[in-house]
Order: C-alpha cells, then sequence, then structure tokens
C-alpha cells in the first residue's frame, strides 16, 4: 500500500495516542505467568502486540480483548502449555527476544518463527546468556537469527554483563532470571529502557537496581493486577516534531507515558530549542501526562552514545527535524538501528537525500547540516520499516509538493491509527 502525503502549513488540536507498544507487549508477557487475573487497559491492538497475545494463547492462556481493554487469566509461572505448532511472531522483535526467557523456566520445547525481516535479526545476544542460564536454545540455521528452537532447562542464576545497552536482552535474562535458584542480575554500559523491571516489581517480583545493574529474585510467584498502558511516547514523537517542524503549530497529546527512560526525545528537541510544555502529571507504575508543542525556530545539537538508549526509536524523526536546524547535528552511537526491521541509517539518509536534505552516516554515526527550506518533493521508500515510513510521513508535510510514500502498511505492525491522527490534526 503506497500513500501519497500532501504539504501542510501547520498542525493544531489536540488527540489521545494509542497505548505504548512496549508497554502493551509486557502485560500480556507477565500477566500470562501472573497467578489470577491481570486486567489492561489502553492496550495497543497493533500487529505486533497481538502476536504477543497469539503466542500465550497457543500456550493455553486465556485472553479477552475487548476494544482497548484485555483481561488475561494467568497460570503462574509454570502455567504455560506446549503449544500445538510453531509460534509465529511476525514482525515483533519485541517478542521474540523476550519471550525465550520466559520459555526457558518452561518444560517444553517450543519454535519461534518470524517474517522475512524478523528471520534477519541477530539473537545471539540472548542466546549466549540463555544457555549460560541452562536453557535449550539455538539457532536453526546457525546464523544467529530465527526461526529460534527453545527448551526449557534447569536455570541458574547470572550475572551478565551487556556490550550494547538493550531492554529487549535485559527483559529476557530478567524473565529467565524468574525460573532460577537465585539472584541473577544484569549490567548495561548505559541506561536501556525500565518497563520490564517497573512491571515486574508491581506484579511481586523481587527486583532491585543499584547504578546500571538491575537484579531479580529467582522463584517468587507473579499476582495479576491492573496496568493502565499509558498512551506511546515512540508515536507521539511523529506528531511532536511535526508542530515543532511546522509554523504557526500548536499540538496538544493526552497521556502520554513519561517513565524517565523514554523522554530522551524531549530532552534532545528542549535541547535544539522546541517549546514543550508537560501538563497534568500523573504518578503510577508507569508515569503519564499531557504534552503541548509550538512551533519555534530549531538549533542543532550533539546527541552523545550513552543518550541513544532513551531515544533510539526516534532517531529517525530526530533526523528529520535536524535537516531544518540551525547547525550540524551529530547523533553518535546508533549502531542498533541497521539491525531493525531494515538498516535505519541507511533508510532515513536515502530518503532525505532523494528530498534534497544534507544528511550523511559516517560509520555508526549521522552527520546533519540544517537549514530552513522545504524539502523537494519526491517519491520515497518505506523499506517495510513503520518509523521509517512515519518519519518520511511527518517530511513530507513540510516538502514543495506532493510526496509519495511506497509500502505504507509496515505502519500497521506499531501505530494502525497513525495517517488517521495525521488528518486529524491538520
Amino acid at each position: 500500500m503506497d500513500k501519497t502525503i500532501k504539504p501542510i502549513e501547520h498542525l493544531r488540536g489536540e488527540t489521545e495516542l494509542p497505548g505504548d507498544k512496549s508497554i502493551s507487549h509486557r502485560t500480556v508477557l507477565i500477566g500470562g505467568i501472573s497467578k489470577g487475573k491481570t486486567t489492561v487497559k489502553n492496550f495497543l491492538q497493533a500487529e505486533d502486540c497481538l502476536h504477543t497475545v497469539s503466542a500465550f494463547r497457543a500456550m493455553g492462556i486465556d485472553i479477552d480483548i475487548r476494544d482497548k481493554n484485555v483481561s488475561i487469566r494467568g497460570g503462574g509461572l509454570k502455567g504455560l502449555k506446549k503449544p500445538e505448532k510453531k509460534l509465529y511472531l511476525g514482525n515483533s522483535g519485541t517478542t521474540m527476544r523476550i519471550l525465550p526467557g520466559i520459555l526457558a523456566g518452561q518444560d517444553f520445547k517450543v519454535e519461534l518463527t518470524g517474517d522475512a525481516s524478523l528471520s534477519k535479526r541477530p539473537m545471539d545476544r540472548i542466546i549466549a546468556p540463555l544457555r549460560e542460564m541452562g536453557a535449550c536454545i539455538h539457532s536453526q540455521n546457525r546464523n544467529g537469527c530465527p526461526p529460534l528452537t527453545v527448551g526449557g532447562g534447569r536455570i541458574k542464576p547470572i550475572e551478565h554483563s551487556t556490550r550494547v545497552a538493550s531492554a529487549q536482552v535485559k527483559s529476557c535474562i530478567l524473565f529467565a532470571g524468574l525460573y532460577a535458584d537465585g539472584v541473577t542480575s544484569v549490567t548495561e554500559p548505559f541506561m536501556s529502557r525500565d518497563h520490564t523491571e517497573r512491571m515486574l516489581e508491581f506484579a511481586g517480583a523481587k527486583i532491585s537496581r543499584k547504578n546500571l545493574t538491575v537484579s531479580v529474585k529467582g522463584k517468587c510467584p507473579l499476582q495479576g493486577k491492573e496496568f493502565i498502558v499509558p498512551g506511546d511516547p515512540s508515536g507521539a514523537a511523529f506528531f511532536i516534531a511535526g508542530a515543532a517542524l511546522l509554523e504557526g503549530s500548536d499540538v496538544t497529546l493526552r497521556g502520554v507515558g513519561l517513565n524517565p527512560t523514554r523522554t530522551g526525545f524531549l530532552t534532545a528537541l528542549r535541547k535544539m530549542g522546541a517549546r514543550i510544555t508537560v501538563l497534568n502529571k500523573k504518578e503510577a507504575v508507569e508515569p503519564y501526562g499531557d504534552i503541548r508543542v509550538r512551533s519555534g525556530p530549531l538549533k542543532a545539537l550533539t546527541i552523545e552514545k550513552k543518550d541513544v538508549p532513551l531515544l533510539i526509536d526516534e532517531v529517525p524523526i530526530l533526523a528529520v527535524l535536524a535537516t531544518q536546524a540551525k547547525g550540524t547535528t551529530v547523533i553518535k552511537g546508533i549502531g542498533e538501528l541497521r539491525v531493525k526491521e531494515t538498516d535505519r541509517i541507511f533508510s532515513i539518509t536515502e530518503n532525505l537525500r532523494l528530498m534534497n536534505a544534507d544528511i550523511r552516516a559516517d560509520g555508526d554515526t549521522l552527520v546533519i547540516n540544517g537549514r530552513k527550506k522545504r524539502f523537494a518533493k519526491a517519491t520515497l521508500n518505506s523499506f517495510k520499516d513503520h518509523r521509517t515510513a512515519m518519519s518520511m510521513a511527518v517530511a513530507a508535510l513540510f516538502a514543495d509538493g506532493d510526496c509519495k510514500i511506497k509500502d505504507t502498511a509496515c505502519v500497521n505492525t506499531s501505530f494502525p491509527e497513525f495517517f488517521n491522527l495525521l488528518e486529524h490534526l491538520k
């Protein structure tokens, strides 16, 4: 499915965002292995999250979805059943990387498969620590990528240090640690998203944190809880960027997640001079509030490697904004973007060059020379990556003519309502 985007003068109005994708996944992962009933409000019904739901249903977990509300009747830590066939996870890297941690503690073997894109994504970073913990896990094609076969074993605790800050890897190990006799810890080089440890602790897990190390005590049962899923800050980023980019814009986004490990994009935009105000902040397991954005002149900035894990999903749309900021923006240490649904460093650079932006990749660094001038109209390519597609849709709003984006169906993996909300704010 291709999409034609017409340029506009500004974005105005207010709207609510769909539920956070990362948190929606985790409500199912945690609810499925908790005792009793877990209820979820504002669950994101995107393709990726629904693949997680399907996997747990196939393992005997009763999950009822009614609009944005979900009810999960968990079976406890060891309450999953062997599925009758392979578990197909579509394009969901989150599920493929985290679910094996839970499967490591079960008494059966299962095969995890995905689509062509997911089947190219590296999984060695979870395979190695899970093997160290005693799990039976291997890449069927012996290339470190899916399909994966995962079988339970006698799980033992480990102290693991990661080379790359990754919330998915950390989460996988922490989930496996629930099945170990003793304390499992993960130390990262930089801080990554902390949804898993927050939500596990809320459900009854014994979690401790010290500097960049997170630990979990094994064999502590989880209890079903009620989770309220805030609006997705990574989804909000596209509308925030559009409002910051287009002169005369004034947009308010209601109920957006404000977890400190997810607000790196807001911090970066404030440094660029964007006018952003947080209103009605509420403290909860996952804090949330309203974000108001008004347009204004932008200036360049430098993003250091240590800050990238806190805005990794927002780098493509940040690059779009940087093309219109005064000065040279440098974004360092973004090698992780090369192993997403596509090579996002390549996809964003290729598309923005077609629009006459001054951007280049130097290894794992982006260098962007800004200018305040509308983009040239162009035919753009999503490369079947949802964040590339949405970033280029925002860029197209600031073009000097209509832009066509190829293969936009990929947006449904994370944000099915994106184009409708974009129309609402025009």
